[in-house]
């Protein structure tokens, strides 16, 4: 099965890797001391604590793992860099929003940077998808869950 590549900056990337090196550090320490001390209870059959540790480190492995597979198939864009010319990764857009006659403000992102609330948007949500290649002036729909969504891409900056 191939692995689909994820777009990020490179802080995005620094960000992660830093992640990783707590999970492994810091975290790992923390989870093998807690499995330590829930042997130290006596009989593993019916320790609560020693099965909680031991889920704790299932988890923890796991997302370990799953950071380890997002940075080693990263592909890093630099977002200054983006092309004002068409919507892509890295854009800061202007769109009305004819359903709510408003006018929004978001930066297009890799998906592992997606932060809605502050105006990131993933290059795979439906909003983010519609939008690519798009043009200043040009008008398009998506659907989502609640609906179709109707925008008009007014500006496009990095």
């Amino acid at each position: 099965m191939a692995v689909k590549p994820t777009t990020m900056s490179r802080e995005g990337f620094n960000r992660l890797q830093e992640e990783l090196e707590n999970l492994v550090t810091v975290r790992r320490k923390e989870v093998a001391e807690k499995l330590k001390e829930a042997r130290s209870f006596g009989d593993l059959s019916e320790n609560a604590e020693y099965d909680e540790a031991k889920n704790e480190q299932g988890m923890l492995e796991a997302q370990i793992a799953d950071l380890e597979m997002i940075i080693a198939n990263a592909v890093i864009v630099d977002y200054n860099s983006a092309n004002i010319d068409e919507i892509g990764i890295g854009s800061v857009i202007k769109l009305k929003d004819f359903d709510e006659d408003d006018i929004i403000e978001i930066q297009i992102v890799g998906s592992t940077e997606s932060d809605p609330d502050n105006g990131k948007i993933s290059d795979e949500s439906p909003i983010g998808k519609a939008c690519l290649k798009k043009r200043v002036g040009d008008v398009f729909e998506v659907d989502v869950p609640m609906g179709t969504l109707k925008f008009e891409v007014l500006d496009i900056t990095r």
